[in-house]
């Protein structure tokens, strides 16, 4: 059987994690109304990562002798100023879901629990991978500030990392 507290959090965590799905969505959306296609690809691929990540959480759950949960959820944001303010709330919200992970790490220390911390060493090298992107993609749409023909050279990065990302070689 799971242990409880590990579990409880656990749940909290797939919480989390169908938060951010629903937040990059939204982000998505936002972003193909406003002609930011490339950007649009790439949240939207974003999205589905973290429901990824949702499902390798309920799975890990379920299969360990506990039960997933769900929980009602907040609406994300979906009206932001500009792709630069976008990408800003990105990495505020992956650096939230790495500290996250990071107190779920703990736990699972504290409660002696080493085949859930093993198991959350993957999430924890995908968080680093995550946060790091998001830093280069914000400094590139820092560098060019709101010149609209580095912008457009940007979306097309980005919907090149997204077709990059979809169909890996």
């Amino acid at each position: 059987m799971m242990n409880p507290k590990v579990e409880a959090a656990i749940n909290k965590q797939i919480q989390k994690e169908e938060f951010s799905s629903r937040l990059y969505l939204a982000m998505a959306i936002w972003c193909e109304v406003k002609g930011y296609p490339g950007a649009s690809a790439f949240l939207y691929r974003h999205a589905d990562e973290e429901r990824m990540h949702q499902m390798k959480f309920v799975h890990y759950v379920n299969e360990r002798g506990g039960k997933a949960q769900l929980f009602d959820q907040e609406q994300p944001a979906d009206e932001f100023n500009s792709l630069q303010e976008l990408f800003e709330q990105v990495l505020d919200h992956e650096e939230y879901i790495t500290a996250s992970i990071n107190k779920l790490y703990e736990l699972t220390f504290d409660e002696k629990d080493f085949t859930t911390a093993n198991f959350l060493q993957w999430f924890i090298t995908e968080q680093l991978e995550e946060e790091s992107l998001m830093r280069t993609i914000l400094d590139k749409i820092r560098l060019v500030g709101t010149d609209k023909a580095g912008m457009f050279h940007i979306d097309k990065e980005l919907e090149t990392m997204s077709a990059g990302a979809a169909n890996p070689a």
